[in-house]
């Protein structure tokens, strides 16, 4: 018996930009769509952040039960399902921190925002092609250590932090660098969908 295919990245997306609108609509069967295409990366973005099995299934049972009263919020024309999703996560688990009932092994506050994903990499996930030839575009545009900086950070899942000991440079200088960097950015993409 032949394994079926697995869908290519931009049907996944599409599946699950799909189900996102029908959750909005109320269907309940998408919730569960929603959670077989997303559960394990969901709960290692808590979990690496929480560093706790148990608070890390609490935290991603929270990221559903909201995401079933709040799918309504979803823009697709923001960002993919995924990354919101994923972000949508990572501020659940962040809140989880923030009340102080996380036990052992959690990261400080300040250091679960720029935690690394490891899978996959953002700009296979998050952007559609267009998009993305457009952000390299606007990257290519900025100095090469600030662009070296950006690429590590949310391409390669480096931490703030460790960019700034390879740098040997203080975490807020690092920080401040990239922070301007983005900004550039940001405004080489605006420029570009106003044209």
């Amino acid at each position: 018996m032949a394994a079926r295919p697995r869908p290519s990245s931009d049907e996944a997306r599409e599946a699950l930009r799909d189900a996102m609108a029908r959750l909005a609509a109320g269907d309940q069967a998408a919730l569960e769509e929603i959670y077989r295409a997303t559960r394990v990366k969901l709960f290692g973005i808590c979990l690496r952040i929480l560093g706790d099995r148990k608070e890390a299934e609490d935290a991603l049972q929270d990221v559903y039960v909201n995401l079933w009263q709040r799918a309504d919020r979803y823009d697709p024309t923001r960002a993919s399902p995924i990354a919101w999703l994923a972000a949508f996560a990572r501020n659940r688990a962040i809140d989880r921190l923030r009340t102080g009932k996380v036990r052992g092994g959690a990261v400080p506050v300040e250091e679960a925002a720029p935690l690394a994903d490891e899978t996959p990499l953002a700009d296979a996930l998050l952007v559609d092609a267009e998009q993305a030839a457009q952000i390299h575009k606007c990257l290519g545009v900025l100095d090469a250590r600030t662009q070296g900086h950006i690429r590590a950070a949310f391409f390669e899942g480096k931490t703030y932090a460790q960019l700034a000991e390879a740098a040997d440079v203080p975490l807020g200088t690092m920080k401040s660098w990239i922070r301007r960097g983005l900004q550039r950015l940001r405004a080489c993409l605006e420029a570009s969908e106003a044209a």
